[in-house]
């Protein structure tokens, strides 16, 4: 693989994803529902056409799974997929294009991405800001050395970090734009503290208060603070110490059901230290 960043030259959002395929950052090995909805493995070797053909579909790829620990041992089958779960995937190219779109990456500047995953994400960043421009955290160590491998073998420099996302990374801040591939139900305050004021955050919601999972825009102000509003459905993994409990999807519906069921743009964040208030149409009518 080669490098086709251009330096100093605007890139768009649309010409990153044409530029940067996401099958150069998807494993020889990824995950599918059989008939009966179990996550099973694919391989490359296997079946290289249907391989082909999930990675480059429009759909979210599986890359990595777990056992669920409250799947007794003895129902648990890795080749069957019987008590797995996705951990890890590398985003449905939809979603990938409009977050991207919302956080508006310019060359120049400092991107902080939380959840390296695969690096296809990072790559796209990469291709926009230019070198050396991209700090990514990723938790998960495999992930965070498979990616780097990724990275450089297509050709971008962009600095990994192994670590807790919630943390951000103080070391490369102030960031223009903050972007986050992991859903929050508490936006982490230091994503605000290492953004310059003016700059941007993207990160999608867990099921508070829309089943949709929505991806919030928020701006930083000068005051500490940061605002914004949600833009279009997210359904993204959660950080791991932001898990939500399986009613938490019903229990959202509900309130949004009590609310009227108002469009998700209608709904707003604010975030200052200590605090975050959703809101309906205006800041002061707290959800």
């Amino acid at each position: 693989m080669r490098s086709v960043q251009r330096d100093g030259e605007a890139v768009t959002v649309g010409a990153a994803l044409a530029a940067v395929p996401r099958e150069w950052f998807v494993p020889d090995e990824i995950f599918v529902r059989d008939g009966a909805g179990w996550l099973v493995p694919l391989r490359r070797s296997d079946d290289p056409d249907r391989w082909r053909e999930a990675v480059s579909g429009g759909d979210a790829v599986v890359t990595k799974v777990e056992f669920d620990p409250a799947v007794p041992e003895e129902l648990r089958d890795a080749a069957t997929g019987r008590g797995v779960n996705a951990v890890s995937s590398s985003s449905a190219p939809h979603i990938v294009r409009k977050m991207l779109e919302l956080l508006r990456p310019a060359p120049g500047m400092r991107v902080l991405e939380i959840g390296t995953g695969t690096g296809w994400n990072a790559a796209l960043l990469a291709e926009i800001t230019g070198p050396r421009r991209v700090t990514s955290v990723e938790i998960a160590p495999d992930l965070a050395e498979r990616a780097r491998r990724n990275l450089e073998r297509a050709g971008y420099t962009v600095r990994v970090v192994t670590g807790d996302g919630e943390a951000g990374h103080p070391g490369d801040a102030p960031y223009d734009r903050v972007i986050a591939t992991a859903a929050v139900t508490a936006l982490p305050y230091a994503w605000v503290e290492q953004t310059r004021p003016g700059g941007l955050i993207v990160v999608p919601w867990g099921p508070v208060f829309h089943p949709d999972c929505p991806v919030a825009r928020l701006e930083v102000r000068a005051d500490g603070t940061a605002e914004g509003r949600f833009h279009v459905p997210g359904w993204f993994m959660p950080l791991r110490d932001q898990q939500s409990p399986p009613s938490a999807f019903d229990e959202a519906e509900q309130r949004w059901d009590a609310a009227g069921r108002p469009d998700v743009r209608r709904y707003g964040i604010t975030v200052g230290p200590g605090r975050q208030t959703v809101w309906l149409d205006r800041p002061e009518n707290r959800v």
